[in-house]
């Protein structure tokens, strides 16, 4: 007989299944085995008690920087695996702006190999589109697709030339891969620490306008149209792109679109507020409160898919610096649910969709196993607790990355346990809670 392990008591969502209630989650050999309403327990057999709590697909983040290789002092693979376990997320989608850049079969596996050893959340490695990420020549999609990529991405650049950016469209359809792009047009965007408005006029910050995102978005959606390319809008900021994505969308045009919790919560002016703290700077930078309220109505209506945190780890080093100085971004793997489920508790978006974007959009834009609770789904499950208060200390994360613009705020909502391929990864059975 199979090791038996009964999750009781707390509220099922799946919403790729369409469940939504009070059920129990039987797990056999590392798979879902059964969720039910009345499902009796073997005497001896495991359980863990998930009353008051949510019982969910584990969280899937599809973008993520481990900075290993060649960063390890901001982040390795296995601190950002346990991280993200921490967080409730059971897979991570790790971008390629690595030293050297994953535009290589040898990265890949290196990636997967360390991911393997660490325990923790799944790892899926993302490639390159560019060799070493300077937008010249296309990688290798074909060696990173064999090697285990999920996508091909150049995040942290844009890719700049539209030709190339056509190509990559076309040669990733020969491997069903989604071209992931951050979205920003250099020209336009020049040298800048924030968003360009009122708000960047009044703190002498120069400004990247939202325009420099909306422009490059115009443009990938025309060429995913052209080429039937599988496009993926990555860290959606501006109220123009949500609205070119959801036109697209209705024109038939295959593309995938992100928010960050920063992006649907924050606001150019609560980075005022905040003085010239560099944990408030990443990029795309905080726009405007419009923005915002775009950003939300987007992800609410589905017009941007999913959640993803951009991850972004730094030390002391890069972001301890004057504010324009300072490199751009934060973490976020461990406070992302609770920051997100405040737009439930403010009515802006409904819990289903909520959970909808941090399981089965994801796992569905990328194409990874995950993502739901159906009976024979990898038993990658995250029990969260919606209504537990915690007083967020990075220097108690388990991410090496300590810059977060929630640092010492009081929030509500976090993971109590984690299980991947049905084992305890995060929680106290795990030692983690």
């Amino acid at each position: 007989m199979p090791e038996l392990l009964f999750i009781e008591g707390g509220r099922v969502i799946d919403p790729a299944a369409a469940v939504d209630g009070i059920r129990t989650v039987v797990i056999a050999d590392g798979r879902i085995a059964e969720v039910g309403e009345r499902v009796e327990r073997p005497r001896g057999a495991r359980a863990l008690d998930a009353r008051g709590k949510w019982v969910t697909p584990g969280l899937i983040d599809i973008h993520v920087h481990l900075r290993e290789p060649g960063q390890e002092y901001k982040e390795t693979v296995a601190s950002g695996a346990r991280a993200a376990a921490a967080g409730g997320f059971t897979a991570v989608a790790a971008m390629p702006n690595t030293l050297p850049p994953n535009d290589n079969a040898s990265v890949t596996e290196l990636v997967l190999q360390r991911a393997q050893a660490a325990g923790g959340a799944r790892v899926y490695p993302v490639g390159c589109i560019s060799r070493g990420q300077k937008g010249e020549e296309l990688a290798e999609y074909g060696e990173l697709r064999a090697a285990g990529c999920v996508a091909v991405s150049d995040d942290g650049r844009p890719v700049a030339s539209p030709a190339l950016m056509r190509r990559a469209l076309e040669y990733a359809l020969a491997f069903d891969l989604p071209v992931a792009v951050h979205e920003e047009d250099p020209a336009l965007a020049g040298r800048w620490a924030m968003n360009e408005g009122p708000v960047a006029t009044r703190l002498g910050l120069a400004g990247m306008p939202a325009q420099a995102e909306e422009i490059m978005v115009l443009r990938d959606l025309a060429l995913a149209e052209l080429t039937g390319g599988r496009l993926h809008v990555q860290h959606v900021s501006a109220a123009g792109s949500v609205r070119g994505i959801r036109e697209a969308k209705r024109r038939g045009v295959r593309v995938t679109a992100e928010a960050t919790p920063h992006h649907l919560t924050l606001a150019d002016e609560d980075l005022a507020r905040a003085g010239y703290d560099t944990s408030w700077k990443m990029n795309p930078p905080l726009r405007s409160a419009d923005d915002v309220r775009a950003v939300q109505e987007g992800l609410a209506d589905g017009t941007l898919d999913c959640i993803a945190t951009d991850h972004a780890p730094h030390s002391a080093v890069e972001k301890d610096l004057e504010f324009d100085q300072a490199a751009n971004g934060i973490v976020g793997l461990e406070t992302a649910f609770a920051v997100c489920i405040a737009l439930a508790r403010k009515g802006i978006i409904r819990v289903a969709r909520l959970v909808e974007a941090l399981t089965s959009a994801p796992a569905r834009a990328f194409a990874i196993p995950g993502g739901t609770l159906a009976r024979g789904a990898p038993a990658d499950v995250a029990i969260l607790d919606p209504v537990a208060e915690w007083r967020v200390d990075p220097g108690r994360f388990l991410s090496k990355g300590r810059h977060t613009p929630w640092s010492g705020a009081l929030l509500t909502g976090r993971c109590a346990a984690t299980l991947v391929g049905g084992a305890v990864v995060f929680g106290e059975e795990a030692g983690g809670a």
